[in-house]
């Protein structure tokens, strides 16, 4: 898994958000690393705020993921590698 976002899939964005999601980690520093990477990747400005306060409606790994990705191509930041 790459270090920016167009080093990394969609899919293996994805898997990175389910995992956040679930708390799928062996340790809380496990799980804190994997938020503060979704953040530096994301460089969205609600960070993990996407995921543990998501607006009405905007509940779920694969919301999370169209958020992030509109929002990058509506910043003019690069999008996922091609799968």
């Amino acid at each position: 898994m790459g270090t920016l976002m167009s080093e990394m899939t969609e899919r293996e964005f994805l898997n990175l958000v389910v995992k956040i999601y679930n708390d799928d980690y062996a340790t809380e520093k496990e799980h804190t690393d994997a938020i503060l990477k979704f953040e530096a990747l994301t460089e969205h400005p609600s960070g993990s705020d996407l995921i543990f306060y998501p607006e009405p409606e905007k509940d779920g790994p694969e919301f999370v993921v169209k958020e992030v990705k509109d929002w990058r191509a509506a910043n003019g930041k690069p999008g996922f590698k091609a799968e």
